[in-house]
Formats: C-alpha cells, structure tokens, sequence
C-alpha cells in the first residue's frame, strides 16, 4: 500500500509539474527570473506549510543542509537545460536533459547498489523513445545552430538534475521529515542559486508585472509547492529511478497542454510518442520493483 501511495503520489505531481513550460511561455520572462520568482513565490507557502501543517521537523542541520545544496543543483539544472535550448533547439534539449534517468540510474547503482531489473531496462527505452518523438526530433530546426555545446549542457543539465533528485532523497531518510519540510531548504537552495545565475549573467529581473507575475505565482503554487511537495514525499519511499522514470512523462504532458492551452500542433509523430510513452509508463506502474538491491559479497572468515 505504502508503495502505491508514493507511486500514485509521484504520478500527480508529475502532473503538476508539467505545467512548468506553459507558465513559463506564458510569463515571458527570462529563465533565471522564472526560476527566482517560481522559488521567491513558492517560499511563503512553505513555510506556513512548514509552521501551522506539518509535523515537526527533527532532522540535524547536516541533513538540511544537504537538501539545501540539493536545491542548488535544480537552480543549476534550469539554467544549463535553457542554455541547452538555445544552442541545440528544443527537441534535443529536451531529451539531453532527460539523461537525468540514466544517471539516476548509474548513480543509484554505485551509492545504494540498487540494479535496474530486465523489464526496467526494456520499459525505460521504450518511454525514452517516446520522449525522442515528442521532442520534435525530425523538425528542420531540431538540431540547433551549436550541437556540441548544446549537447554538453543537456548533458550536464541531465546530471543536475539527478544530482537534485538523489540530494533530496538522501535529505529525508526514511521518510522521517514531512516533504513539505525538506522542500523548504531546496527550495531556498534553489532561490540562492538562481540569484547569483541570474546576476552574474544579467538577467534576473526583480520587477513584478502583471500579467507575467501572475503566472509566476501559478508556476511558484502549482509546480513548485503541490508538484514538487507531492515528489519529495514519493521519494523516500521508492528507489530514485522509479521516481526518475514517472518524470519522464513530463515532456508529454506538456506537449499535451501545449496544445490544447497554446493550440500548439500535436504531428502524427508526436502523437506516436505520446502513445510509447502511455505504454511504458503503465508497464512501469504495474511493476512491484523496477530494481534489485546487491547483496555485499561476504568477507572470509
């Protein structure tokens, strides 16, 4: 049951947080200012969530400042996947950044000795596959005017966004904090991080205006606090890479709501995509486990 909780839990806030690209279009503001303000809005909440809901918080600070330093790296991730767009298009962007499965992967291996099962490897290409399509990969524009750097800074935004993830597991151990708790330190991480972005490149704007702001909010309440709150509590109770593949089911939705919110045009390709990754994701989710944990070998006597 418990497992269930938290796969349905990281299903919605998937959900949620494929609102992100929308609110952001529709802002149209730059990515360190939609990442500042998506933060700056979301930290109120929290910490009324944190003061008057949840239960009490007794972890030491050396585990907070971890999901802090979490925080950070999703601040970072959101800065190196926008510059991956615009080197490298948005089709490929999405689908570098979306290597963070295979370093969740890769990472959960070497720091819990957790394995991907067969039927995991198999379901995560396909879904990965369905991410390709969805991305648009055979649009004239796809491949961007800098496909190297642009390759580079997916990639690098794809191990971010791992490193975020795997930091805000590590940062409730057993689940003993309320998500809300420890998405209040990653969130003031990630405020911090875009700040400093935004200001040592120029583009943090601290004015509000309206109607920008307005979505802003929408992205800070939606994406960032029901979304992500809904994440930090699936994520002490399943392996990161169960977590890691139900997100890859974001670029579908928002292609989804791009086109019915934006009336962006869905192609037969991208509706082909949509469908692999319906599959996959429901292959995933009637899965008891998508790893195994290695024994450590015995050491003679």
């Amino acid at each position: 049951m418990r497992h269930s909780q938290a796969s349905w839990a990281a299903a919605a806030g998937t959900v949620c947080i494929s609102f992100s690209a929308i609110f952001v279009a529709l802002a149209e503001v730059t990515p360190s200012t939609a990442a500042f303000w998506r933060g700056a809005y979301a930290l109120p909440l929290l910490l009324v969530l944190r003061r008057f809901v949840v239960a009490r918080d007794r972890r030491p600070t050396q585990v907070r400042a971890g999901a802090l330093a979490a925080g950070t790296m999703l601040g970072v991730d959101l800065f190196l996947w926008h510059n991956s767009i615009a080197r490298l298009g948005a089709g490929l962007a999405t689908v570098a950044v979306h290597t963070q499965v295979v370093f969740v992967g890769l990472l959960g291996w070497l720091l819990y000795r957790q394995l991907p099962t067969r039927r995991t490897l198999l379901f995560g290409t396909v879904i990965f596959t369905g991410v390709a399509l969805i991305s648009g990969l055979g649009r004239w524009d796809a491949f961007g005017a800098q496909p190297v750097s642009g390759t580079v800074f997916g990639i690098l935004a794809g191990l971010s966004y791992a490193g975020f993830m795997l930091g805000l597991q590590a940062s409730n151990p057993a689940a003993a904090a309320p998500a809300a708790a420890t998405l209040l330190d990653a969130t003031a991480g990630m405020v911090g991080a875009s700040a400093l972005i935004g200001v040592l490149t120029g583009e943090l704007v601290l004015v509000p205006t309206w109607p920008a702001h307005g979505w802003l909010v929408a992205l800070a309440v939606l994406c960032q606090v029901a979304g992500w709150t809904l994440l930090a509590f699936a994520l002490p109770r399943l392996p990161a890479l169960s977590v890691s593949m139900i997100i890859l089911a974001q670029p579908m939705l928002a292609v989804v709501w791009g086109w019915l919110i934006l009336g962006e045009t869905l192609s037969t390709i991208q509706a082909a995509g949509v469908a692999l990754v319906l599959v996959g994701l429901v292959a995933v989710n009637t899965q008891r486990s998508l790893v195994v944990t290695e024994r450590p070998a015995l050491e003679p006597a």
